[in-house]
């Protein structure tokens, strides 16, 4: 029985790191050229914009080194989104308004969905796509069911909801779907 017990655990183990060692490429293969200095690893010129990541606040142009494939990029320091296909094409892009928390840079996936609840700052809502926590606080996209696209409510409310129009958080709903790459950049 010992030497069953002990290759069950060998094997476990061994798949286990083949798991880890097959979310480790995956997570290099995501990594921005200016980052992981792969040749090939940007986006084709076509697509994205030149300089660093949201570093034109007007600009509708996909911000340079926000990955590529198929992702959601959010910029905080424009209040922007971009949804990218799997070829690297953009498909929409669209101004948000911001909660009171922001979710630090960096690479995160959806979560979870909920297609209408009250936000935390009392505001019912619509097509919300988390994809990170802050503090306990979940941060995701939503839309406001009754109103336009505006700063969640009273400030002092932590919210982490980021506010798109009911249009956009409909194309938010069908293209974000759990597992889906969410790229912040400033």
């Amino acid at each position: 029985m010992a030497g069953t017990s002990s290759g069950i655990v060998a094997g476990l183990t061994a798949a286990a790191l083949g798991a880890v060692g097959f979310l480790a490429f995956q997570a290099q293969a995501t990594v921005p050229a200016s980052l992981g200095g792969r040749a090939g690893a940007s986006a084709s010129p076509s697509t994205t914009a030149t300089g660093t990541p949201g570093s034109d606040p007007g600009s509708t142009a996909l911000p340079g080194g926000s990955g590529t494939g198929e992702r959601v990029v959010y910029s905080l320091g424009a209040n922007r989104v971009w949804l990218v296909d799997r070829r690297n094409q953009l498909e929409r892009t669209f101004k948000v308004a911001p909660g009171t928390v922001d979710p630090l840079p960096g690479m995160y996936w959806v979560t979870s969905r909920s297609s209408a609840i009250t936000g935390t700052d009392g505001v019912p809502i619509e097509h919300v796509v988390r994809f990170t926590e802050v503090d306990g606080l979940a941060v995701g996209f939503s839309a406001a069911v009754s109103s336009p696209v505006r700063p969640a409510g009273d400030p002092n409310v932590r919210t982490g909801g980021i506010r798109e129009t009911r249009v956009d958080g409909e194309a938010m709903w069908d293209f974000a779907t759990i597992g889906v790459r969410v790229m912040v950049i400033r």
